[in-house]
Order: structure tokens, then C-alpha cells, then sequence
């Protein structure tokens, strides 16, 4: 029963990370084209990138957010690998590569090290969700008055 809710917890987060990349891809087209008197940008900034700006723009509660969301994570893919749920074989039907899951998942090891692999195979998903939710989260604590606007900010 567990393992059949992991399963579909991780379709659902495959599903849901590719609605957030056409999201954030739409809204860098939008925001190419709107900014720098409608300059476009060629190159687009890589997910690293985009974090390390959320974390600039919107400080402790992006790197809060984060952080929990990362430890979530970490911690739905040990308790889904110490129940006994086959990973290899998991990821593979979702459309990873099967040489980069067995690179990841070297025979014999832990139970950590196994969930510490997968949780970093899935690290643009949770940067996505990431870039997508603080925004929101900050818009939501501005209106609700528990977090103020930055001093250059209207």
C-alpha cells in the first residue's frame, strides 16, 4: 500500500514538474521580451542561477522553503527505499537513463547514500517548484502584512 502511494506521489511530482518548466519557460519569454526596451536574451540563465536570484531577491523565505523542501524530499525517498520500494527499476520506467541510475545506485550501498542519490537526481524538480512557489509565497505574506517589501521596493 505504501509503496503504491510512492509510486503515484512521484508520477504526480513527474507531472507536476513538467507543468512547472513550460510555466517558468513562459514566463522567461515574457520577461526576455518586456525587459531591457525589449531587448532578447539569447541566453537563458541556468536553474542555478535562477535560485541563487530567488535567494537574493527574497532571502530567508526562499532559502527556508527551500531548505524544507529539500528535506522533505530527502526524506520521502529514504523512507520509500527502507520500505523496499525498487528504485532501479522505478526510475527507469519514469525516462532516466539506465546508465545514470546505475552509476548513482552502486551495489551495496546504504540506504542513505541510495535516497542522498535519488533525492539529487531529483534536484531540478524541487528547484522548479522552488522558483515558482516563493514568488507566490512572498505575494501571499505581503498581502497578509507578515512580510514587508524590500527598502527598494514600491
Amino acid at each position: 500500500m505504501m509503496l503504491r502511494l510512492v509510486g503515484r506521489f512521484l508520477l504526480i511530482a513527474l507531472n507536476l514538474c513538467s507543468l512547472m518548466k513550460s510555466f517558468v519557460s513562459q514566463q522567461d519569454q515574457v520577461s526576455s521580451v518586456s525587459g531591457a526596451e525589449g531587448q532578447r536574451s539569447d541566453e537563458k540563465p541556468s536553474k542555478t542561477q535562477q535560485l541563487r536570484k530567488v535567494f537574493k531577491e527574497y532571502g530567508a523565505v526562499g532559502v527556508s522553503f527551500h531548505i524544507g523542501i529539500s528535506l522533505i524530499s530527502l526524506g520521502m525517498f529514504y523512507l520509500a527505499i527502507s520500505s523496499g520500494l525498487d528504485v532501479t527499476a522505478l526510475l527507469c520506467k519514469l525516462g532516466f537513463s539506465e546508465s545514470v541510475v546505475q552509476s548513482r545506485m552502486a551495489a551495496g550501498t546504504s540506504t542513505f547514500v541510495l535516497a542522498y542519490a535519488v533525492h539529487k537526481l531529483f534536484a531540478p524538480l524541487r528547484i522548479s517548484i522552488t522558483l515558482v512557489s516563493v514568488p507566490l509565497i512572498v505575494r501571499h505574506l505581503r498581502k497578509t502584512g507578515l512580510f514587508r517589501a524590500g527598502p527598494n521596493r514600491p
